[in-house]
């Protein structure tokens, strides 16, 4: 690769919102989209939520020969544990080497729930990749903890924040009042609208990147004034240039950057720690509750054994039962829930140690490093 090498990279993202039965106006939208698609020339155009693979296959005919290179990817995990269907568009014209579409990291998940939040930093931290990009709909505000979590974890760049050409909605919004699509009472609290989608990205192995432009819509469609869907279209330009190890910037290197990771690292912790709490509190609950269940059950039993309150104990046999097992269901998702959160607290509480540990020593704080380091001592005991 020569050293001055330079790419340009035109990335279109939105939430589709393309559920089947329940998303309004979805044939027109999805006609509309690839409209919109063909006529701009975008490298890498990532959408979420096509849920029909019908939709991605109209979707495909639509923008062939433009993008013939289109990806049905399934099952992408997000925050509230449902399954979407993402195609992921590229450009046969795209001037990115071999070399590096290859090694290109793209991901346009939502983050998952911090209970699966390890396993989850080690994937957006891929170390075989030259460009890391992380786009989407995460459905956090930019100050929830999972969101500075994820950007503190993984050193990725928010572009809405490294940009100095930004035009679109106020503060970056991508659902908005002025959206006919989005509920309003779902907008109470943010009267001028909230930012939850994202496009992130950071580069590693001697690279540097940079986002040059960034775009929104304003709750209707550039061309035609109508929404595409109920969340903001992104369009980013992204340039990356070949950086010599000793001249790329790295963010975590100050006192300040390894002390706000750290304290973001430990208020994870500590939303970890009572969460674990309040699942064992459910989980005990359940637990007197089935106690108890049983007990009622053998009284109802012996009641109708007896045979003079027979039709009463056998009326309530049915109702007792359905506690019983609905308590049990309670028991077993919270016990579940509380070691899913135990494993991700103790696995942060390591990453936590080995960042103080660095402080301490004046070492560099990369968090993707010390993931990388605790995988590979996981392997070892296992």
């Amino acid at each position: 690769m020569k050293p001055n090498f330079s790419l340009r990279l035109r990335i279109f993202n939105l939430n589709c919102w393309g559920i089947p039965y329940l998303s309004k106006h979805r044939g027109d939208r999805m006609k509309r989209l690839g409209d919109l698609l063909n006529m701009e020339s975008f490298d890498l155009a990532l959408l979420e939520e096509v849920w029909s693979e019908q939709d991605f296959q109209r979707l495909r005919q639509k923008l062939l020969p433009a993008y013939p290179a289109a990806h049905y990817f399934r099952s992408i995990r997000s925050r509230n544990s449902r399954s979407t269907s993402t195609p992921s568009m590229g450009t046969p014209t795209c001037s990115m080497p071999s070399t590096i579409a290859r090694r290109t990291s793209t991901s346009h998940t939502a983050w998952p729930k911090l209970g699966n939040w390890p396993s989850s930093s080690s994937v957006h931290t891929s170390k075989k990749a030259d460009v890391v990009l992380l786009c989407g709909d995460l459905n956090l505000h930019p100050k929830d903890l999972g969101c500075r979590l994820l950007k503190e974890c993984t050193g990725l760049h928010d572009a809405y924040h490294e940009t100095r050409d930004f035009k679109g909605s106020e503060e970056g919004c991508t659902m908005v009042p002025e959206n006919c699509y989005v509920s309003q009472r779902e907008l109470e609290p943010f009267p001028f609208g909230i930012r939850i989608d994202y496009v992130l990205y950071k580069a590693v192995s001697g690279f540097y990147i940079s986002c040059k432009t960034l775009r929104t819509t304003t709750g209707h469609d550039p061309h035609s004034g109508t929404p595409l869907s109920d969340h903001e279209a992104l369009m980013a330009t992204l340039c990356v240039r070949h950086s010599p190890p000793q001249h790329t910037p790295d963010p975590t290197q100050g006192p300040a950057e390894r002390s706000r990771l750290i304290s973001v690292l430990k208020e994870a912790w500590t939303e970890l720690d009572l969460g674990v709490a309040q699942a064992r509190w459910w989980a005990t609950f359940a637990g007197y509750v089935i106690g108890l269940g049983l007990l009622l059950l053998a009284l109802l039993c012996a009641l109708a054994a007896g045979g003079g309150v027979r039709e009463v104990a056998i009326l309530l046999w049915t109702p007792s039962v359905g506690v019983l097992l609905g308590a049990g269901a309670v028991y077993l998702f919270h016990m579940q829930e509380a070691k899913g959160l135990s494993r991700a607290r103790a696995e942060l509480q390591h990453v936590l140690g080995r960042a103080r540990e660095a402080q301490d020593l004046g070492l560099e704080s990369q968090p993707a490093l010390l993931l990388g380091q605790q995988e590979g001592d996981g392997a070892e005991e296992q």
